[in-house]
């Protein structure tokens, strides 16, 4: 009897496929048998790259190894949803996640690798009164739940470990964090001069160097002195880095001169530009949508360059990164018209390329339409720019107190700061913003008012562990967050519909924007595995609901988790949709070869069958049924249990 495929229930494995793409580079380097790579070929295929001798620049602490192994370590978890503690839950297009980021940067890799537009974090600074993220190997999930239901106890200045847990905690964190970036993200990390020094060695070595933006002081109170010190501390930094320095473009920040060719070659009425990037690339979830032909001038282009290829593709003989577009046809056709694409030889065919200009780009409106957006890099934007006092922790209490939440949570950073470096980017609507020690939830509010001001749709993902606070009135910082999100968000829904009721003559009312956002919190899996060839009847835990499983597997199949999900019947049977058919789920008993029949009618791109509500008749007229949708649809169906 043919068995259904199984959802693999772990987290990416980055490092498999980083292999898989190391072999695919130099096949001459696998063994033969296991497949293993000889480290020793590949050094000779590398030749004079690879560095020889014992001496050599490299940063390390006791305890690096360890975590460099953390954050490889591949994560069974969860996200169960928690629709209760949401707002506008069925709608929003915002994530707050409860639990240890690290294993919340890995569980978010299937769905967010390398989409995640800007990351602002402000991480605990060491100071000696702050407690350090103390990860652990194994038992990842029993060791969180351990720790969030003590009171943390903080890093001492007198430990003999104290700069190396800090710098193990933000090395593991920061390397899963460079994972989500998209190409042209950026990160932004406010410390102070406590761990200064270590943040920026380890954030050379993970992002490079070159990759390296700036780092911006920033006043955090204009009166007052620290007496711990001999020179009163009145500044700590926001320290910037870039996935990739050349597809970086920050508004009123000239980040790289050099990135642009200064010849006449490159260079036409909206100023210097450069041709660097194909419009077709093997992308690293293969989407049907983006694999379309293109005819230019009478000549027909397919991403890889191959009409059979592409056809083959569409008839599901694909992998899980091959070749898309990377605009959809709407973007290509302005930009074609407006002079944003050239075609020119690349690795033997011609090929399609983006242009990107220094002072131009391609912007997209709310109706889903195009313009240019024309940028004005005239001139630097200061190092000194956060020193005004309107980005010191002052405005941070006001921000709180104008919620009634002053009391309620000390260090906040202020709106003021978390909105000026989102006005460095250039954000399109669906583009995601990350905070992964998100506290007070500054970063969320700061989004509302960005959003707000600029007609947006940015969306955000803020992760926070359940730390136990001191407060009268809540019991974690999760909770502190949570309702500061929700007081802000009635409150500029207020102002808004205020400003919309005395609107002057031909002025547009203006757009609430997204101030929900869906719960999730972490957890083990919501699936038993079987040890020692045990028979499981149903391997779905008892204390798990029918949207707990699905939020797992969207999460293990790289769905977005804010995906609509809906109850529905077909044919009599209850069925969960998800994205519209994107995933449909089967979840009960009473599965039968008609609704199997009138699922496939559907044309979902993926199918979860319980196997508790499956028997082997069903199986087999699963497996068949599919089989002859995908044939005449020539559409991969995927099919999986657990």
């Amino acid at each position: 009897m043919p068995e259904l495929p199984k959802v693999d229930l772990e987290s990416k494995d980055l490092i498999s496929e980083r292999i898989e793409q190391m072999k695919a580079l130099f096949p001459e380097i696998i063994t033969e048998g296991d497949g293993s790579i000889d480290f020793e070929k590949l050094r000779l295929i590398l030749g004079a790259e690879v560095e020889e001798g014992d001496e050599r620049y490299a940063f390390s602490w006791p305890g690096k190894s360890d975590a460099i192994k953390q954050s490889q370590q591949v994560s069974t978890a969860t996200l169960r949803p928690v629709p209760e503690d949401s707002v506008n839950w069925d709608d929003t297009e915002n994530l707050y996640i409860e639990g240890d980021n690290l294993e919340a940067l890995k569980l978010l890799q299937r769905a967010y690798f390398g989409r995640v537009k800007f990351i602002y974090i402000d991480p605990p600074y060491n100071t000696g009164s702050q407690f350090v993220y103390p990860d652990a190997f194994g038992d990842t999930i029993a060791h969180y739940r351990e720790i969030t239901g003590t009171t943390l106890e903080s890093n001492s200045e007198t430990d003999g470990k104290f700069h190396s847990r800090w710098c193990s905690m933000m090395y593991a964190r920061l390397k899963l964090a460079r994972e989500l970036l998209a190409d042209d993200g950026v990160i932004f990390i406010s410390i102070d001069d406590h761990e200064l020094i270590n943040l920026t060695k380890i954030g050379n070595e993970l992002f490079s160097e070159r990759c390296f933006v700036g780092i911006l002081p920033r006043v955090t109170k204009k009166s007052g002195k620290d007496h711990s010190t001999t020179i009163a501390s009145n500044h700590d930094y926001v320290c910037i880095y870039a996935k990739n320095i050349e597809a970086l473009q920050l508004n009123g920040f000239e980040v790289d001169d050099g990135a642009y060719p200064q010849t006449d070659e490159y260079y036409d009425e909206r100023g210097p530009y450069k041709v660097n990037q194909t419009l077709d690339y093997d992308s690293l979830w293969y989407n049907p949508k983006m694999d379309f032909p293109i005819v230019v001038d009478g000549v027909t282009y397919y991403p890889g360059g191959d009409e059979e290829l592409h056809k083959q593709r569409h008839q599901g003989n694909h992998t899980p990164k091959d070749w898309v577009w990377r605009w959809s046809m709407a973007k290509f056709e302005f930009g074609y018209a407006n002079g944003f694409v050239e075609i020119k030889e690349g690795r033997g065919r011609p090929r399609i390329y983006t242009k990107t200009y220094r002072n131009a780009s391609i912007g997209r409106n709310s109706d889903g339409t195009y313009y240019i957006e024309h940028i004005d890099r005239s001139s630097k934007m200061s190092s000194l720019e956060l020193t005004d006092n309107s980005y010191s922790n002052d405005n941070a209490k006001k921000n709180l107190d104008a919620v009634d939440m002053g009391s309620d949570f000390d260090f906040s950073k202020p709106i003021s700061l978390v909105r000026k470096l989102l006005e460095l980017v250039r954000f399109d609507d669906g583009d995601i913003i990350m905070d992964f020690f998100s506290g007070s939830a500054t970063t969320a509010v700061s989004l509302y008012e960005y959003n707000l001001a600029h007609s947006k749709n940015v969306r955000s993902i803020l992760v926070q562990l359940p730390e136990r606070v001191d407060s009268t009135r809540y019991a974690t910082i999760c909770e502190i967050g949570k309702e500061r999100m929700r007081r802000a968000g009635k409150r500029i829904a207020s102002e808004v519909e205020s400003s919309n009721g005395q609107l002057r003559l031909g002025e547009k009312p203006k757009k609430i924007p997204d101030t929900g956002f869906r719960v999730l919190r972490l957890d083990e899996s919501g699936i038993n595995n079987p040890e020692n060839g045990q028979l499981l009847i149903d391997r779905i835990k008892p204390d798990r609901t029918d949207l707990d499983i699905i939020f797992e597997m969207m999460l293990k199949w790289g769905l977005e988790l804010t995906y609509p999900v809906e109850e529905d019947e077909i044919e009599g049977y209850p069925v969960y949709s998800i994205a519209y058919d994107e995933l449909i789920c089967c979840m009960q008993p009473g599965l039968t070869t008609d609704v199997l029949e009138a699922i496939a009618s559907r044309n979902p791109r993926r199918v979860f069958l319980l196997d508790s509500v499956i028997d082997d008749t069903i199986k087999l007229n699963a497996l068949q049924i599919f089989k002859r949708v995908e044939e005449r649809t020539q559409q991969k169906i995927d099919l999986r249990t657990v």
